[in-house]
């Protein structure tokens, strides 16, 4: 898969706010399909969820080396043929940044589009679980769990100069060590709540009302490779690259499938397993969270989402490094 893309967006309001932007976007990936008797199994690289796309141009295609990798994604499409079915129950997990950055825009990034908490979207795509009551108050996750909003790093898909509604892009802490301390917000949902400003208006073009979208929404690393996160966890699951999803209209109840997981014993990684899937409540996953690697593990994913009524599509990214969560509900149907 491939792709690209160029804009060039013009804003200008009575309020004399005039700004030209020049937004260049290119990405790819590459999926690799094995069926045998007992089904279907995929692989992907370098995400599952559309590939990968950065804020450049073609030198972010060739740096992700899919010539490379097409050999090894093929190979465990084939290897999960015939690998042993995930078990189910309880366990402790280390979840891989692909996975992780797409459960930040599903269960973070969503729950905290302003609009979508006053109900605006409550007829087509669901509310939140967060209130504007919550704000500065909730328990989203664990102290270990910080999750920002900062258009103004370079280079991602979900960066820019100013929003939407020529609101000037700037760093946010939505969670701060597991406290919801902003939304992702623009200037008419804020105003309803009585809420900041947090410069998340997106549209898909002019004809448009603009609506909260995620910017680049990415989960503070924490200290640690993910040698260290496995031996940390012991005995449990390392899993990684989305292969299904499923969560409530209030972004609360979720199930997820990953591509491949791997049986880790005495902090090693064992052998490969397929069919894995794991699901929970938002808060009780997160607050679960015992740990996040450092900054060497962290990456960031571009990602395609539609929203509104009419639909719009926003891009935007997420990024993480692996993360080490107790006790999760594992092999839910």
């Amino acid at each position: 898969m491939l792709n690209a893309k160029r804009q060039h967006r013009h804003f200008a309001s009575t309020e004399g706010s005039l700004q030209h932007q020049h937004l260049i976007e290119a990405g790819g990936g590459l999926m690799a399909m094995a069926a045998g008797p007992d089904g279907v199994q995929r692989r992907s690289y370098p995400n599952s969820f559309h590939g990968d796309t950065g804020g450049a141009g073609w030198e972010f295609v060739l740096g992700l080396d899919l010539v490379r990798n097409a050999t090894r994604v093929g190979e465990e499409a084939v290897q999960l043929l015939s690998a042993p079915v995930a078990p189910s129950g309880v366990n402790d997990l280390v979840i891989g940044a692909q996975q992780i950055s797409l459960q930040i825009h599903e269960s973070a990034g969503h729950a905290l589009e302003l609009d979508r908490i006053l109900g605006d979207e409550r007829n087509f795509a669901g509310t939140s679980f967060i209130t504007p009551g919550d704000v500065g108050s909730l328990r989203y996750g664990s102290p270990a769990v910080s999750i920002t909003s900062d258009p103004t790093v370079e280079g991602t898909r979900g960066s820019f100069g100013w929003d939407d509604e020529g609101t000037p892009a700037r760093r946010v802490g939505l969670i701060q060590q597991g406290i919801v301390t902003h939304t992702l917000s623009n200037r008419d949902s804020a105003a309803r709540a009585g809420l900041e400003v947090t410069g998340a208006a997106r549209a898909d073009g002019w004809a448009y009302l603009p609506v909260c979208f995620s910017t680049h929404v990415f989960l503070e690393p924490g200290s640690g490779s993910l040698d260290e996160m496995l031996d940390r966890l012991g005995d449990g699951y390392y899993i990684e690259d989305n292969r299904s999803w499923s969560i409530d209209n209030r972004r609360l109840n979720f199930q997820f499938g990953t591509e491949v997981a791997y049986e880790v014993r005495g902090g090693r990684k064992g052998r490969l397993l397929r069919d894995f899937s794991y699901g929970g409540i938002t808060p009780q996953f997160w607050n679960s969270v015992e740990a996040v690697a450092g900054p060497e593990e962290f990456r960031a994913f571009g990602y395609p989402c539609g929203k509104g009524e009419p639909k719009q599509w926003g891009f935007l990214s997420h990024g993480a490094a692996p993360l080490l969560a107790r006790g999760i509900r594992t092999g839910v149907a």
